[in-house]
């Protein structure tokens, strides 16, 4: 496995680069951006405890290095059928996102790809509208890896750590925002998220919080381009902030990582004054540094609702 310190540099100079791990599960590769992922390890099941009348890919908890941890069979909750005999001895991925650790059973991993985010197609629309649990494939060696939503898969078990936007929105008093509502309404903002689920959901947050109009995005390189003709049309950068004042960005994207889009907004487009939010489950300290290289004025992790509605009102209002 290569060294860690190589993909942050990929990360943080805005290459629109990111490393692949592939890993298997029978026949078919799947893979997980290495940015999410701590260690890999041989499984224990001696250091597992099962937790009884659980959701059915839930093993229990894992103890990894005095901690327990979460530990879902991915085998299970993807190909929904269990793991061959013959199969060997499993791995474990140990992976964090969202601020937390979770463990991912796997029955083996094969190598790392650097790759380029142009590369990684999205998912048809068709399969969007069933609430896949895969962010886009990859072309590879002859063969396709389906890169894997863990965030998705980790809210269908556990619902409470999803992206419930109108039950977070209720339950932290945001919809009482009449004072407010005219103020959120005259901003236009940009949102570029590829997950379908997680592009509408956080829309549908905004708009209830009095943030109406707004322009969303699948992808950077789309983000990018209506940046650019915008520019083109107007002529100052004060001008085009009447048509948009904040932008809300993933970093996971297919065609231009989020990294990638800030530091194009900034250096080639020469933007200085729009606003931009990086909101993505890979914020950590370190990544936090990354997005402040590139240019972006803030970050914050996936799925703090609340906190994003307070930051854009800080920065727009």
């Amino acid at each position: 496995m290569k060294e860690k310190g190589t993909q942050e540099i990929l990360l943080e100079s805005g290459t629109n680069e990111m490393e692949i791990l592939e890993f298997y599960l029978g026949g078919q590769s799947f893979g997980v951006n290495v940015q999410k992922l701590r260690e890999i390890i041989q499984y224990e099941p001696e250091k597992a405890t099962r937790l009884p009348e659980s959701y059915p890919s839930m093993i229990g908890t894992l103890l990894v290095r005095g901690q327990s941890i979460p530990l879902v069979d991915l085998n299970v909750h993807l190909r929904r059928n269990a793991r061959a005999e013959e199969a060997g001895r499993p791995i474990v991925l140990v992976c964090q996102f969202n601020n937390r650790i979770s463990g991912f059973l796997v029955d083996g991993v094969n190598q790392i790809h650097r790759i380029n985010w142009q590369d990684v197609m999205p998912m048809p629309s068709l399969f969007e509208q069933y609430q896949p649990r895969f962010t886009g494939s990859i072309h590879i060696g002859g063969k396709e890896i389906l890169v894997v939503d863990l965030e998705h898969i980790l809210s269908e078990i556990d619902p409470d750590i999803g992206m419930n936007y109108e039950q977070k929105l209720e339950s932290e008093g945001l919809q009482d925002i009449e004072t407010i509502a005219e103020k959120r309404a005259r901003v236009k903002l940009m949102i570029a998220e590829d997950s379908t689920i997680i592009r509408v959901g956080m829309q549908k947050m905004l708009t209830g919080a009095g943030y109406t109009q707004i322009r969303t995005f699948v992808d950077g390189e789309d983000c990018y381009e209506a940046l650019k003709s915008l520019k083109e049309k107007v002529t100052s950068e004060e001008e085009l902030t009447n048509h948009v004042k904040l932008l809300i960005s993933d970093i996971e994207m297919p065609k231009m990582d989020g990294l990638t889009l800030c530091r194009r907004i900034r250096e080639t487009l020469g933007l200085k004054n729009l606003k931009i939010i990086m909101f993505s489950s890979l914020i950590t300290e370190q990544m936090s540094a990354k997005c402040e290289s590139v240019g972006a004025d803030a970050s914050i992790s996936k799925p703090q609702i609340p906190e994003l509605v307070a930051m854009i009102d800080t920065m727009c209002l």
